[in-house]
């Protein structure tokens, strides 16, 4: 008995969720406000339901009440997920040509990460055609908390919060390496540096948008390929081409 109360409970919740999607759907360049009515009318649904969910939105901040007696519009909450959205897409239709580039200057597997849930995530990668061995990493990859992006990440995020949560995970000294290093990092653009243990050197820069960090962008090549010296000459590549991905985002007056 208790596993179907549990089962109808899910069912419930999920019925909910998809009428609440059903009436953000609505909202477009030609309907950028509408009652609960309107609403209930183009969903078939019951005007009491569909007005209990529209102040339920309000609540959550997804809808706000329109200058309109009775209207609902966007609220700030899905305004900022989805130029949150839209910045993602953005960073990764402009990286590419950047990311070329620099692969073509420097000789070395090139990585652009975007945050995840709880990590960076690869979403894309150049490498160098003319090496006939090379170190790469998958898209889809989520990296380490030690992983040079990650570093970069926890730098630069606003959530400091997510940021403590994160490094609580970790063992007593590791964990406090890594704040050292992520404090020292916090407030620039340095590349951020990480071996692998095994030989593979990672080094990553920050890629700003006009809301702060977007995405990290870094290098992947044997140690000997890339020494971890964030003076040299590729530490120099690997920032100024995140510094012109980042303007070209809006972002160049971060730092």
């Amino acid at each position: 008995m208790v596993e179907k109360d549990d089962e109808a409970r899910s069912g419930g919740e999920i019925q909910a969720v998809d009428r609440a999607a059903q009436i953000l759907r609505l909202f477009g360049p030609e309907t950028p406000e509408l009652t609960a009515g309107e609403a209930a009318e183009r969903l078939g649904l019951n005007r009491t339901t569909t007005y209990r969910y529209c102040t339920s939105l309000v609540a959550s901040g997804l809808l706000e009440r329109g200058i309109t007696p009775g209207t609902f519009v966007p609220g700030a909450l899905l305004l900022q997920l989805g130029a949150f959205a839209l910045g993602r897409r953005k960073v990764v239709d402009l990286a590419p040509a950047y990311m070329r580039d620099l692969c073509s200057l420097t000789g070395l597997t090139t990585v652009l990460s975007l945050w995840g849930s709880t990590g960076p995530i690869v979403s894309r990668v150049e490498e160098d055609a003319t090496r006939t061995v090379l170190v790469t990493v998958r898209v889809g990859t989520q990296l380490s908390l030690t992983a040079a992006q990650t570093k970069i990440f926890l730098a630069h995020m606003s959530d400091q919060l997510q940021v403590d949560r994160l490094l609580g995970s970790l063992p007593g000294d590791q964990r406090t390496e890594l704040a050292d290093e992520i404090h020292a990092l916090t407030g620039t653009d340095q590349v951020a540096m990480s071996p692998d243990g095994f030989g593979v050197h990672a080094m990553a820069a920050p890629v700003f948008d006009e809301y702060g960090i977007c995405a990290s962008l870094a290098l992947v090549a044997t140690d000997d390929l890339l020494p971890l010296d964030p003076d040299s000459t590729t530490a120099g590549h690997l920032r100024s081409t995140a510094r012109a991905l980042g303007k070209a985002m809006g972002g160049e007056k971060r730092l």
